[in-house]
């Protein structure tokens, strides 16, 4: 660590640590760019396996994770990370609005669409972020920005 990452008496800051001179605020450390494109990969990948192995419950759970630790970090990062999770509000919307529709069968067709959306969506975004490209997915509201 260089000597402008060290406080007055030589020590070194914690992560997480409010920032020198800053009160309320807490120093996050920037990531290089070829980290920001595997980090926008994975806001994608850790929601679409947390999709399909519960079904659709818990991808939302990853996408909220992913975006409150790294949409600090960098901007790809974070427009990755919005991009995640605005398609998981979006096919929760969708799965909520699912249930009472399973009453007139309609939900048993709504339901499996909306999962292979957040699928396709979460694959798309993750190529994207791999090749670096930016990217807003289609048929999503800009709930997070």
């Amino acid at each position: 660590m260089n000597d402008q990452a060290q406080d007055a008496q030589g020590a070194h800051p914690a992560v997480g640590a409010p920032a020198a001179g800053h009160p309320g605020t807490y120093a996050t450390h920037p990531i290089d760019p070829s980290a920001e494109r595997g980090w926008g990969t994975i806001t994608h990948v850790v929601p679409l396996v947390a999709t399909v192995a519960s079904a659709g419950t818990l991808g939302f759970v990853g996408s909220l994770v992913i975006y409150l630790l790294y949409k600090d970090r960098g901007p790809f990062v974070r427009a990755n990370a919005a991009n995640s999770l605005n398609i998981q509000i979006m096919t929760g919307i969708v799965l909520l609005v699912s249930f009472p529709l399973m009453l007139l069968l309609v939900g048993f067709l709504t339901y499996p669409l909306a999962l292979v959306y957040a699928v396709v969506m979460h694959v798309i975004g993750a190529i994207k972020a791999n090749n670096g490209e930016w990217w807003t997915p289609p048929l999503t509201p800009q709930f997070v920005r």
